[in-house]
């Protein structure tokens, strides 16, 4: 009786030991993966509309990276990123910031709240304002070959950034197309998102792309802000299905006035 006693003790220990860790188990922090991504920011002062474009071989990679407002500006967060600094940083720009300060000022407040394994050093985003002033930061750890370059080209004013990239071959072919590209914003964003490709691009492959252009009353319809909002979501050829999308949005454009 005393040697059954002892079993049923031991078996109850166990299941509470078990059952103590279980809380630890599915509390554990999610794992993802950095989104790897090129990207570009525009100003066109000639329309006033502003925006980007992204690709990137993770599903729907337009859900986060892209964030504009109409006579605001517009931002990228990508890479080991925290989505908030999006919102945050047409905030600050709402409240007349530069973009250097916007990225200075959001970072830093960063309490990097996954320091292991989603770290603050390895965040990447970009601003762009009203005035065509761009600024962009790339964290030490985010994945090589990571980085970004502004437009140089009197009038033109733009950013593209990237990481787990072939190498700044990507964001500068970006930059070069943008620049040297005539027509509507969107084909211009295409255009850099296709050049960026052409250089070698994520090296992981293509998955999604996305683009996003606004202006105040820009868009059809009665008080839309929303000049193109485009999303190819997963797609072996994305930028090509986001360049048939631009056709048909900048096609109803023309017909429309916008």
């Amino acid at each position: 009786m005393r040697a059954a006693t002892t079993s049923l003790l031991l078996v109850i220990a166990a299941t509470a030991c078990t059952a103590a860790q279980e809380p630890a188990t599915r509390s554990a922090a999610p794992t993802w993966p950095p989104v790897a991504t090129f990207s570009i920011l525009a100003y066109d002062p000639e329309t006033g509309e502003v925006g980007g474009a992204v690709q990137s071989r993770v599903f729907s990679v337009g859900n986060g990276v892209l964030w504009a407002e109409a006579g605001v500006g517009a931002v990228a967060t990508q890479a080991i990123v925290d989505v908030s600094y999006g919102p945050q940083a047409l905030a600050l720009l709402k409240q007349g910031l530069a973009p250097d300060d916007i990225i200075r000022r959001v970072w830093e407040a960063d309490p990097d709240p996954r320091p292991q394994g989603w770290t603050r050093f390895g965040r990447q985003f970009a601003v762009v304002d009203m005035k065509g002033n761009v600024a962009a930061f790339t964290g030490d750890s985010a994945t090589a070959w990571a980085g970004h370059i502004a437009c140089t080209k009197p009038g033109t004013h733009c950013t593209a950034q990237g990481n787990i990239l072939a190498g700044p071959a990507v964001v500068a072919d970006m930059v070069r197309a943008y620049e040297n590209t005539a027509g509507h914003m969107s084909v211009r964003l295409v255009a850099a998102l296709e050049a960026g490709q052409a250089a070698g691009g994520d090296t992981r492959g293509m998955q999604s792309a996305a683009l996003l252009i606004v202006k105040k009353d820009g868009g059809v319809w009665l008080h839309n802000d929303v000049v193109l909002r485009l999303q190819v979501d997963d797609h072996p050829e994305p930028i090509r299905e986001l360049a048939r999308l631009v056709e048909l949005g900048t096609r109803r454009l023309r017909r429309t006035g916008g």
